[in-house]
């Protein structure tokens, strides 16, 4: 595919179809690529969110199962930006069913965020930029010493 993402992640699911509808009902997603199996089920598929791209697929081999199955130990997060507003963000996935782990807060760095729960348990965590902060200021703000950051 053309233009693509250098990263993309890809996140695994019982019922990868529920997921995909869910994912578009709670973040915004958009189903851009479907491949189906003889039973309609989901054999792989990519949704897309501003410019990045997510992979979301079934439990097809024993490394690549969904929370659910391994109850509710997950090895990655997913991080969303999003240019708008992270509170209403915040309770449209609220309202399709998304567990709120962290409400909406700014961060030191500049960023309102929030971290919630999926139907299968995989956690993300929504942002947006709200201010711009001098990396003086987010040291005086967290008490950490930024080591490195590059634009």
């Amino acid at each position: 595919m053309a233009n693509s993402p250098s990263l993309v992640s890809a996140v695994t699911y019982r019922d990868p179809k529920a997921a995909l509808a869910w994912l578009e009902a709670a973040f915004g997603f958009e189903l851009t690529f479907l491949i189906e199996g003889e039973d309609a089920s989901v054999a792989h598929a990519e949704m897309s969110h501003g410019g990045s791209r997510l992979m979301v697929g079934g439990q097809w081999s024993p490394a690549h199962a969904s929370p659910a199955t391994l109850d509710g130990r997950v090895t990655q997060t997913v991080h969303i930006y999003i240019d708008g507003d992270v509170d209403a963000h915040c309770r449209a996935a609220a309202a399709a069913g998304a567990e709120i782990l962290q409400p909406p807060e700014t961060q030191f760095y500049g960023a309102r965020t929030y971290r919630c729960r999926d139907l299968e348990g995989h956690i993300w965590t929504v942002s947006a930029d709200v201010e711009a902060v001098s990396i003086e200021e987010m040291e005086k703000r967290s008490g950490l010493k930024i080591a490195v950051a590059k634009p």
